[in-house]
């Protein structure tokens, strides 16, 4: 007699994640893929396909490293039900896989690897984030190249002369955009804490939260107390 764990009681029940997989649908197509504020990966899919098949499990994984990403969707459709769609995109064959990004809605063809490492690496590439394939932020998170020179200039300025250099951060910030700017806002307070804490602060600081970060912390926090070590480790790493 055969035996179905998925049917057993609550002891032998065995749940699957829910998929971050975001299913399209003629009536949510556009709402979704069109969003100018986001960046879309589709995947055109038929149910009978075996590639598709093989790939349901990868694309479930990508989508879960970018849950945290309020401008990242990854998302599927059947095209074998709404053929319409597919050939609205030219999809002639499954799976096909189409990336609209923000700046253009007509859509770009996906031509790399069909693994989860080379899928989150092409979104990276794509939508300006920083993820890993577990969906934990890289040690770049946060870095910014636009704080380069405010950087060098300070560390190299003498401590009593370092009060006036953070106005030029303050007008670096001022140019920022988006999450660029969040990060700015992190590298000023850096600094001021320098200021007032003395030269050790940064690497004391991002040693502290690497602790914390090693620990249980609250799902909410990690991304934030991330970029702030990465910020400290590079500020001192330069010193």
């Amino acid at each position: 007699m055969s035996f179905c764990f998925m049917c057993a009681g609550t002891k032998g029940k065995v749940f699957a994640a829910p998929s971050e997989v975001v299913v399209l649908t003629p009536a949510n197509f556009d709402k979704v893929v069109k969003d100018p504020t986001k960046d879309v990966l589709v995947e055109f899919y038929a149910p009978w396909c075996g590639h598709c098949k093989s790939l349901a499990p990868v694309w479930d994984k990508a989508a879960a490293a970018f849950k945290s990403e309020k401008d990242v969707v990854v998302a599927k459709v059947d095209a074998d039900a709404h053929k319409d769609l597919g050939e609205r995109f030219g999809v002639s064959g499954y799976p096909t896989l189409k990336f609209f990004p923000k700046t253009n809605k007509d859509g770009e063809d996906y031509d790399g690897g069909r693994d989860v490492n080379a899928i989150v690496e092409f979104l990276n590439k794509k939508a300006g984030t920083s993820r890993t394939a577990s969906g934990a932020l890289s040690n770049d998170a946060g870095i910014l190249s636009a704080f380069d020179e405010v950087l060098t200039e300070f560390l190299s300025a003498k401590p009593e002369d370092r009060s006036g250099i953070l106005a030029k951060g303050e007008e670096t910030v001022a140019t920022l955009e988006g999450k660029a700017a969040g990060y700015g806002k992190v590298y000023l307070k850096a600094l001021k804490s320098m200021i007032e804490k003395g030269e050790g602060y940064a690497k004391k600081e991002a040693e502290r939260l690497a602790r914390i970060l090693s620990g249980s912390v609250n799902p909410s926090k990690v991304d934030e107390f991330t970029v702030k070590k990465n910020i400290l480790s590079s500020i001192a790493d330069k010193q």
